[in-house]
C-alpha cells in the first residue's frame, strides 16, 4: 500500500510566494484528511495568499505541507 505521500495530487494549484498551494479550500480538506490519518494527527487547512495549505502538528512540531511536483511537501513559513 502506497502511503498519501506517494499518491500524485492531480487537484488544481497555485503559486504563492515561490510554493505550490492548493487552489480549492475542498481540495485541500480532502488531502488534509488523508494526510491527518496517515500521520496520526489533527490537520486542518488555513488560507495562504491565493491558496490553501495544510496545518497539523507532528511530534510537538507546528508543521505546514503544500504540493511540489505533484505530491505533498512540507514547507516552511517565515
Amino acid at each position: 500500500m502506497n502511503t498519501v505521500f506517494a499518491a500524485p495530487v492531480f487537484d488544481s494549484t497555485v503559486i504563492f510566494e515561490g510554493n505550490e498551494l492548493f487552489k480549492g479550500r475542498s481540495a485541500a480538506e480532502n488531502w488534509a484528511k488523508k494526510l491527518g490519518a496517515e500521520l496520526d494527527c489533527v490537520t486542518t487547512v488555513q488560507k495562504t495568499g491565493t491558496g490553501w495549505v495544510i496545518c497539523g502538528n507532528v511530534d510537538g512540531e507546528d508543521c505546514i505541507w503544500a504540493v511540489f511536483g505533484q505530491r505533498l511537501k512540507r514547507i516552511n513559513r517565515e
